[in-house]
């Protein structure tokens, strides 16, 4: 477990961006990959896709925590 301490607004908003931009790297890598396991597997790659959907869906919640601040 990461060890906790106070948080100030800035460090919010700076953890807040880090998840964003690392929810958007894994997006579009499962995306990308979503097209190479196409090859092997259809529902598995739908999958894929579909994760890469759900993590968009967790990055604008994020973006709504960004906002709400």
């Amino acid at each position: 477990m990461v060890e906790s301490k106070p948080l100030d607004k800035n460090s919010v908003k700076s953890l807040l961006n880090h998840w964003i931009e690392h929810n958007d790297s894994h997006s579009q890598s499962f995306r990308d990959r979503a097209k190479q396991i196409r090859e092997i597997s259809r529902q598995a790659a739908q999958d894929v896709d579909e994760a890469a959907e759900l993590m968009d869906k967790c990055t604008e919640m994020l973006k709504k925590a960004m906002q709400d601040l």
